[in-house]
């Protein structure tokens, strides 16, 4: 599918999951291949979380998981906040306005915004707070640099490490540190409530026929 399609403003289920990895790659796979890996790696921890989520919200979530690092792209950084610049231009391309809110305050962006002057822009795309979003933070801060699973608190590790104390991104997890842990524990209980249901459900189905 053609990136180009964005702008006919009714992509949605698995096409626009499918759109979505087309666009990711295209912009980051040649330029940025480590961040084009975590970006695979965030896909697929979408994937596997999604049946925790109610049926609509899965191709969304997995959508956004794909585009959620696309503002590092040189063909998209604006500003340097890469959430908002990747919202900006998905927004640009009449992506759904769903999608767009999702990357742009995704890991505690709103922390960022205040303390780099631009909470005023990031404003204007809206903060579900729900689960989609709770599970694209858990599928990013669930997944290192090179896209391999690893803690929250491995994750929070290497950040702190890579980036180093001067860094915006670590000054903002001395405000958004809690929320981002609170936003990986809901994903956590909401998969472990999803297991429980599908096992009760197998084991109602051995009964049945059983009997």
């Amino acid at each position: 599918m053609s990136h180009a399609l964005a702008g006919t403003a009714y992509l949605e289920g698995t096409w626009l999951a499918d759109w979505a990895r087309a666009e990711a790659g295209r912009l980051l796979a040649g330029a940025l291949p480590q961040r084009w890996a975590h970006s695979h790696g965030v896909a697929r921890q979408a994937a596997r979380v999604a049946h925790a989520l109610p049926e609509r919200d899965r191709p969304v979530l997995i959508a956004a998981a794909w585009l959620h690092d696309i503002g590092y792209a040189p063909a998209v950084a604006v500003t340097g906040f890469h959430q908002l610049d990747g919202a900006c231009h998905l927004a640009a391309r009449r992506v759904p306005p769903r999608v767009c809110a999702l990357v742009a305050h995704h890991s505690g962006a709103e922390a960022v915004a205040e303390l780099v002057g631009l909470a005023d822009r990031l404003a204007e795309f809206p903060d579900e707070r729900g689960p989609c979003r709770d599970a694209l933070w858990y599928c990013d801060m669930t997944t290192g640099p090179d896209g391999s699973p690893v803690t929250f608190a491995e994750r929070m590790r290497e950040l702190r490490a890579r980036r180093g104390p001067g860094d915006v991104v670590v000054q903002a997890l001395r405000r958004n540190g809690l929320e981002r842990a609170a936003a990986v524990h809901r994903t956590e209980h909401r998969l472990l409530t999803a297991r429980t249901a599908a096992s009760e459900e197998a084991g109602d189905d051995r009964a049945r026929q059983a009997g």
